[in-house]
C-alpha cells in the first residue's frame, strides 16, 4: 500500500528508537540499519488504518526481524575468522539511544554489549526492552509472545548473567579522556611496568579483525601478558605502518560512553580501542580493527571535523 506523508513521518518520528533497540540487540550499527529498513518495508506493506498502536506495532515487528537475526547470526558467528566483537559508536552517535538514566547508559555500554552476547535472543530482548527503554512487562510481552510471568523470569534471569560479568565503572567523559592518556603515556613509555599498575591482575585484551585484519584471535589474559602485548601495538615501527598503509595517528576519545583510543591513517579510521574501567583498574582492553565495523564511526569522525593534533603517531 502507498503510505501518505503522515505515515512516513511517523515512521521517521520512531526511527531513532527503532534503530537504538536493533543496535542494542544486534551489536551492529549496519545491521541495525537493515532492520529498520526491513520494519518500514513491512510498514509500507501493512494496512495501517487497522493498527492501533504504530509505535507498538513497529517495535514488535523490529524486535521480532532482530529476533530471528539473532537465531541466524550464533550460526553465522561459528565461522567468523577469530575473535567476534560489537561494533563500536563514537560518542554522541545517536543510534546510542537514550543515556537519561544509569542504566540506559550502561545497557549500551561496549563491556556490557560484549555480556549480551552470552544471552539467549529472547533474553537479549527482554533486558534491552526493559532495562534500556524502560517497558513494562505486559508491553514487553505482547512484543514477544508470551507472559507477562515470563517476561519478569526472562529479565531476572538475564539480568543476573549481565550482573555476573565485569561491567564498567560508569565515568564521565572528561574522566574517560584522562584515562586514556594515561594509558597511553604508560603504554608508550617502553617499559611494561606503568602499564601493569593500571590493569587489573586478571586483566585480558582482544581483537576482532573479521580475518581482513591481523588480529589475535585468542585473548591475552593477566596483566603482564597485556601490557607486554600493549608495549608492542602502540610501538612505531616500519611493519606496522606497512600493514595501517600509512602512519597511523592515535587519538583519545569515547566510544559506547566509554574510554577509546581510536587510530586513523590519512583520516580513515582503522582502529577502536575500547576500554573496561573498574575500580581496581583496567580489566579489558578490546580492540575492532575490522573495517566493515568501522565504516559508521569513521564517518562520524570525518563529519565531526575534529582539529586537534594527535596524541601520538605510530
Amino acid at each position: 500500500m502507498a503510505l501518505i506523508a503522515t505515515d512516513v513521518d511517523r515512521f521517521e518520528a520512531a526511527r531513532p528508537r527503532l534503530e537504538a533497540i536493533a543496535y542494542r540487540m544486534l551489536g551492529s550499527a549496519g545491521e541495525a540499519e537493515d532492520a529498520v529498513q526491513e520494519t518500514f518495508l513491512r510498514w509500507q506493506a501493512a494496512d495501517i488504518g487497522r493498527i492501533e498502536v504504530p509505535e507498538a506495532w513497529l517495535t514488535k515487528v523490529l524486535t521480532n526481524y532482530c529476533l530471528n537475526q539473532l537465531t541466524s547470526a550464533r550460526a553465522r558467528r561459528e565461522t567468523y575468522v577469530g575473535q567476534w566483537l560489537p561494533e563500536p559508536l563514537l560518542s554522541g552517535d545517536p543510534m546510542l539511544g537514550p543515556a537519561d538514566t544509569a542504566e540506559q547508559r550502561e545497557s549500551v555500554s561496549y563491556a556490557v554489549l560484549v555480556l549480551l552476547e552470552r544471552l539467549s535472543p529472547s533474553e537479549r530482548a527482554v533486558y534491552v526492552l526493559r532495562e534500556a527503554f524502560d517497558y513494562p512487562h505486559r508491553e514487553v510481552a505482547e512484543i514477544l509472545d508470551i507472559t507477562e510471568s515470563a517476561s519478569q523470569q526472562t529479565y531476572h534471569r538475564a539480568k543476573k548473567h549481565v550482573a555476573d560479568g565485569k561491567v564498567r565503572t560508569e565515568i564521565d567523559e572528561a574522566a574517560a579522556l584522562r584515562i586514556v592518556e594515561e594509558f597511553l603515556a604508560a603504554a608508550t613509555s617502553g617499559r611494561t611496568e606503568p602499564l601493569v599498575q593500571l590493569l587489573t591482575q586478571n586483566a585480558v585484551a582482544v581483537g576482532d579483525g573479521g580475518g581482513k585484519v591481523p588480529a589475535r584471535a585468542k585473548a591475552f589474559e593477566g596483566a603482564l601478558a597485556v601490557a607486554t602485548f600493549m608495549r608492542g601495538l602502540f610501538k612505531p615501527g616500519k611493519a606496522k605502518r606497512a600493514i595501517a598503509g600509512g602512519i597511523p595517528e592515535v587519538y583519545a576519545t569515547t566510544a559506547n560512553g566509554g574510554p577509546a583510543v581510536i587510530a586513523l591513517v590519512d583520516g580513515r579510521l582503522i582502529g577502536v580501542v575500547c576500554l573496561e574501567v573498574t575500580p581496581e583498574g583496567i580489566v579489558a582492553i578490546r580492540s575492532q580493527v575490522n573495517p566493515d565495523k568501522l565504516v559508521r564511526a569513521g564517518a562520524r569522525w570525518a563529519a565531526a571535523g575534529h582539529a586537534e593534533p594527535p596524541l601520538l603517531t605510530l
